[in-house]
């Protein structure tokens, strides 16, 4: 009971504080700028491209220009080499590991003043909801973080590992004893037997928060509902708050809503390796509010202007409201003009909130109609919701014209719960959505160019299947959306997982 009044009272304090810096929101960022600017001239890259303290964003925009990292990897490699004062002061304290699309693992450094930013972010996800609903009744139960294994090596001497991995090594000492699943779980490689593990750990706990990427949330959830033949909330009822990130969660609502047995509140986060951007900040809007104070200073791009190779960046001060934007950062663990690769809208600018729309790469545009992450996620959460169909996942590929395919289109395989008793009215909506959405595909479809949406039934657990066949099972590996090629989707038929 003291604890909990206690946690209210803490509650209530981070919410000031978030109010402070999320109502003087160009202040808070100046001054991330300026405290980069810094740091950042006592190091070799800030040498190189003349960076100090009281340096312009104009001047900063002329001599740091924007970088993938691909483009940084010859700074990473010299810190992978030990050497000091490269990208930031000193040496990082850890390599967050994370898969790289034309390099293979990407190595992304986390310094002792950005891992505060990585671990406060969920922190303060869950004080808002506090203060905000005064529910404090999960405190007394005990929490799950689906996560990578916490298991470290070294290079360098530093220490090298997924990101939830490095969480793991920071869990409050007060939180440990409420904290699953065990180290001698959390480190088993094998995810099916971590998951079974995971199970015989929590079954019999007083679960009240379960947390992770919800593909792997999702798993556990089936798991431990066909184990029991139960509902969660039947096997946990005081499960009261379901915390998730790394993917749109809306099209897997219904299903999580199902395997659940009634609704219970949710918080989504915007966390990566790179840094840990936005959570969502109130139960009354999903919209997710961007981390401001947390040393890292935030620069965008209007997504049509990069796809034009204009890379015309703005600040904070100029982003508008319904915009497509890239979201470019800088930080203290001495990213610099780094581009993401992640694209986002915001639906606020008092105070400063997005949603995340996809990923700058990831765009079907193989007939030009520009379509994105955001498009057809929305497209199946509607589809969804309208015929009352469940979808446990999908990926979209676009479909050659052949002797077979008298007209390209967009094949959809997704992998249903059951067999959906209104699969035309299915079809139909996904493209009257798109449609609505996207001129490009408009236009495509009512000038016979293209052809509505075919869907292709993936088997039972096809995607899994899938992932495990490429070895990107479990962890923090997600299913794309969409593609611009048919390499994942000629690799599900040639493993016979179509249903």
């Amino acid at each position: 009971m003291i604890f909990n009044k206690l946690i209210k009272i803490v509650a209530n304090i981070a919410k000031y504080k978030v109010a402070q810096w999320s109502t003087n929101p160009i202040k808070t960022q100046q001054k991330q700028f300026n405290y980069l600017m810094k740091i950042g001239s006592k190091t070799l890259f800030g040498s190189e491209h003349n960076l100090f303290y009281g340096i312009t964003y104009d001047e900063f925009k002329n001599r740091v220009p924007i970088r993938d990292y691909e483009q940084i990897k010859h700074y990473i490699e010299r810190v992978k080499n030990g050497e000091n004062n490269i990208l930031w002061k000193g040496k990082p304290i850890y390599f967050a590991m994370t898969s790289g699309t034309t390099s293979g693992s990407k190595y992304i450094p986390i310094t002792k003043h950005s891992l505060k930013n990585h671990l406060n972010g969920a922190k303060n996800a869950i004080l808002l909801y506090i203060a905000e609903t005064n529910n404090t009744s999960f405190i007394d139960g005990k929490f799950i973080f689906i996560q990578g294994s916490p298991i470290l090596s070294l290079l360098s001497s530093i220490p090298v590992g997924r990101l939830s991995g490095i969480s793991a090594h920071h869990v409050p000492f007060y939180m440990k004893h409420k904290m699953l699943p065990s180290w001698e779980t959390n480190i088993i490689d094998n995810w099916e037997k971590k998951m079974d593990s995971i199970i015989k750990e929590t079954s019999n706990k007083n679960m009240t928060i379960i947390s992770g990427i919800p593909s792997w949330v999702q798993i556990y959830f089936e798991k431990i509902s066909k184990k029991y033949n139960k509902k969660l909330l039947e096997i946990f009822p005081n499960f009261k708050l379901l915390i998730y990130g790394g993917v749109n969660f809306k099209p897997y609502r219904q299903k999580f809503k199902n395997l659940i047995g009634g609704d219970v509140d949710s918080i989504e986060l915007f966390p990566a390796s790179e840094g840990f951007y936005a959570f969502q900040s109130n139960q009354s809007s999903e919209d997710l509010l961007l981390i401001l104070n947390a040393g890292i200073f935030y620069e965008f791009i209007s997504v049509h202007d990069y796809k034009s190779n204009n890379f015309n960046r703005i600040d904070l001060s100029e982003v508008k409201i319904g915009e497509n934007y890239l979201m470019v950062i800088s930080t203290s663990a001495g990213l610099w003009g780094y581009n993401t690769g992640d694209t986002v809208r915001f639906t606020s600018i008092n105070p400063y909130k997005v949603v995340v729309t996809g990923r700058i790469k990831q765009q079907l545009s193989a007939f030009g109609e520009h379509v994105i992450v955001e498009e057809v996620e929305k497209a199946m959460e509607a589809a969804v919701l309208k015929t009352k169909t469940i979808v446990n996942e999908f990926t979209v590929a676009p479909l050659f014209k052949s002797s077979v395919n008298k007209n390209p289109g967009h094949e959809w395989f997704i992998e249903f719960e059951g067999t959906p008793k209104k699969l035309n009215e299915f079809v139909k909506i996904l493209d009257e959505e798109l449609i609505r959405q996207n001129k490009y595909y408009k236009d495509l479809i009512f000038g016979n160019i293209i052809q509505p949406a075919i869907i292709t039934p993936v088997i039972k657990n096809g995607f899994k299947l899938y992932m495990q066949s490429i070895g990107k099972y479990g962890g923090q590996n997600k299913i794309p959306k969409i593609s611009n090629d048919r390499k994942i989707a000629d690799k599900i038929k040639n493993l016979n997982l179509i249903a």
